[in-house]
């Protein structure tokens, strides 16, 4: 009877000819079952098998990006204003590294202009290779030269008469420290001389903040600044250190005309004790307000100052 459903091995037309079904039972069969599993949860099979394995073997580790480190030493400069910005001051660069197809700003234009104009090398990589090298997204590099020191000896040697040389005591600001040679230039100095630990270097924010002035002034690091003191008393040069607790003010100072080392200590710290221990004279800068103090470039720069001023008279 057509239409009957119920009545088992009822016959059933199709294109291939009359079947014979299965009254409904495997129908019920399936109720029930939910979807069908993912291969890799199927325990036979081959996905599921592949999934043990990797279980089995560990965590994989992901293959870390190949360096793109500068050769030849140096600093790598990241970030857009960073690079940027110690273009234009003229930071003496190897080469301007730059990931693929990141999104260009007026930043990312301007430092390739710049680049350009200066006939620096640019070179175009994986950003994986550049986030992993400065651990920033920006996707620019540039490779700076290593900063050219020369001896305390050269310092010396090549001092004109009376010497002028300024000693930097623990100044640990790349900014101070710029700005310092940045002074001494300005006032005729004839180097500048700091330690190699526990100090600053000569770094691209450095080299900014000299605005330029650390390619025309000879700058030391010594490995020891009182054996430098001693070195500088053998030469003729009288040591003469900032310090703001001084009684004695830079004005009453007798020395102008004499050659001078003069040391200045730290932001915080100012003079060490065995430092302040090897000057021949402790000055002080006067200031209307007691409870204010000076960084270590505006000192300088003051004590500089006044040096050039009595020497022109």
């Amino acid at each position: 009877m057509a239409g009957n459903s119920e009545r088992r091995g009822a016959v059933r037309g199709s294109k291939k000819g009359a079947t014979t079904g299965s009254g409904g039972n495997n129908k019920r069969r399936l109720e029930g079952k939910g979807p069908t599993p993912k291969a890799e949860d199927r325990p036979y099979h081959a996905a599921a098998k592949r999934r043990i394995a990797a279980t089995k073997a560990g965590p994989t580790k992901a293959p870390r990006a190949k360096s793109v480190r500068p050769k030849g030493g140096g600093e790598l400069v990241a970030g857009r204003n960073a690079v940027v910005e110690a273009l234009r001051a003229g930071v003496p660069a190897t080469e301007l590294i730059v990931a693929r197809s990141i999104d260009v700003d007026d930043r990312i234009t301007e430092s390739l202009q710049l680049a350009l104009a200066a006939h620096l090398p640019i070179r175009e990589t994986h950003r994986a290779e550049v986030e992993g090298l400065s651990g920033s997204s920006q996707g620019i590099l540039l490779a700076i030269k290593p900063y050219q020191y020369s001896s305390f000896e050269e310092i010396i040697l090549r001092a004109k008469k009376p010497a002028l040389i300024v000693a930097l005591d623990g100044v640990t600001d790349p900014r101070n420290l710029g700005a310092v040679v940045r002074s001494a230039a300005a006032f005729g100095a004839d180097g500048v001389v700091m330690t190699e630990r526990r100090a600053a270097a000569m770094t691209a924010s450095a080299w900014k903040s000299s605005a330029g002035a650390a390619s025309r002034m000879q700058i030391a690091q010594v490995s020891n600044l009182s054996r430098a003191i001693d070195d500088a008393k053998k030469s003729g040069c009288f040591v003469v250190g900032l310090d703001g607790e001084s009684e004695q003010n830079l004005s009453e100072m007798k020395l102008a005309h004499e050659p001078l080392m003069i040391v200045v200590g730290s932001e915080g710290k100012g003079l060490s004790r065995l430092v302040k221990e090897k000057c021949d004279l402790v000055v002080s800068i006067p200031m209307r307000a007691s409870t204010e103090s000076l960084n270590a470039s505006v000192a300088t720069s003051i004590a500089l100052f006044w040096v050039d001023e009595q020497r022109r008279k």
